[in-house]
């Protein structure tokens, strides 16, 4: 097995990461490129979202007659996690949620016309999208066969009435990705649209106040009552929307594992400044034997993270689903990520738990993590299920070796 990176990729790996240590990271020690919801303002954002796609570092998912770069996904994994060092970094380069997930789907499963309407403007920062599925009780969160939002067919359209909430990034995003339900069926009963932010027949209800920072758009409750969608903007076919929703949910919810490694490197990082200059009771931080077990535990558990993400992403890029080796990589890295910003705040004391470092920032994201794109337990029942169903082929390390084996 080798795991380095073709040199073309290590090249670009050493780019963005110059990038960021010159372009972005600088932003993060200024109060004023921080909103109301703690993430960059737009206006500031623009200037340098435009010097990243003049350095070529642009939209790494996407098509590059759009602009992107087409890279395949081992290369995300590496170029996202170097992104990552800052917070505003895959928002920089255009690979930060729900856009990147969006990017990808379209990517995959648009039509040419549906390309040039819905994913150009994305790609090309003109617009930002979200992806609308999950529901109010009693509707569809990590089951979507529970989705009751419904999209009656009319003639050549399709009516729209239902709620959804936690829709992330749809306060001022324009372009919008809809699983509604068209038929009871069990397997082919869900049905993907795409709908523009002006069409009548919807409303936000309300922005849901989280425990934050909050990507940009919020996490917004939505209300159908009527929304008119032309046939041409049905992704795939009828009934083809379970399928969307494991064509995109799978490789973004290894995306935020790319991310998220990012932020836990940065997070000790800064613990790692911190205990290399305090000193408490005569000894340097640092040399205690205690501090040096903690840092080194994080860093074994980046290092598993990061060999996880980049199975996962390998085995994507050889045309394999990787659903139980993507539920592995978001498990343990969102923990890992939890655990790094936990270490990062405790070893630097009152110093961590103030704003005077971004530790506490990525703390309160890191929460999350346990939760988006299904919550920690959902993914602990889809690898015990793969367990059983596989036997001993559960342990295979490639895509093609199968149930050759005996078990």
């Amino acid at each position: 097995m080798d795991f380095s990176l073709p040199p073309e990729i290590e090249d670009l790996r050493l780019r963005v990461r110059a990038f960021i240590e010159k372009e972005v990271l600088p932003l993060e020690s200024d109060p004023a490129n921080f909103s109301e919801y703690e993430n960059i303002p737009e206006d500031r954002l623009k200037p340098v979202r435009e010097k990243a796609r003049q350095a070529g570092l642009w939209a790494p998912q996407s098509p590059k007659e759009y602009g992107g770069m087409d890279l395949p996904v081992v290369a995300w994994a590496a170029i996202y996690e170097e992104a990552a060092r800052s917070i505003f970094g895959p928002l920089a380069i255009n690979c930060m949620a729900p856009d990147d997930g969006n990017m990808n789907l379209l990517k995959l499963v648009a039509t040419p016309e549906q390309k040039e309407r819905w994913l150009r403007p994305i790609v090309e920062g003109r617009v930002r999208s979200s992806f609308t599925m999950t529901e109010p009780a009693p509707g569809g969160g990590s089951d979507p066969s529970m989705i009751r939002t419904r999209a009656e067919r009319k003639g050549d359209r399709y009516i729209v009435r239902g709620r959804k909430w936690f829709a992330t990034g749809a306060q001022g995003a324009a372009h919008f990705i809809l699983i509604a339900r068209t038929s009871d069926d069990t397997r082919r009963g869900l049905t993907a649209f795409l709908f523009h932010k002006d069409q009548p027949g919807w409303r936000i209800v309300r922005r849901i106040p989280i425990m934050g920072p909050e990507e940009h758009g919020g996490h917004c409750e939505l209300e159908f009552d009527g929304l008119e969608i032309p046939r041409e903007n049905v992704l795939l076919e009828e009934g083809d929307g379970l399928r969307i929703t494991q064509i995109r949910l799978g490789p973004a919810r290894l995306t935020h594992c790319m991310r998220w490694l990012g932020w836990a490197k940065r997070c000790v990082e800064i613990a790692q400044a911190y205990v290399a200059e305090r000193e408490g009771f005569g000894v340097r931080l640092g040399d205690r034997e205690s501090v040096q077990i903690k840092l080194g535990e994080v860093a074994h558990q980046i290092q598993i993270g990061r060999l996880l993400t980049m199975h996962a992403a390998w085995l994507l890029d050889q045309g394999g689903r990787a659903r139980k080796e993507v539920s592995m990589a978001k498990v343990h890295v969102a923990d890992t990520l939890h655990k790094a910003a936990d270490v990062a705040i405790q070893l630097q004391g009152a110093r961590g738990y103030s704003r005077d470092t971004i530790a506490e920032w990525i703390y309160r994201a890191a929460r999350a993590a346990r939760l988006v794109d299904g919550a920690t337990e959902v993914h602990m029942m889809v690898l015990a299920r793969f367990m059983r169903e596989e036997g001993r082929d559960f342990w295979q390390w490639g895509p093609g070796e199968g149930r050759r084996n005996a078990r």
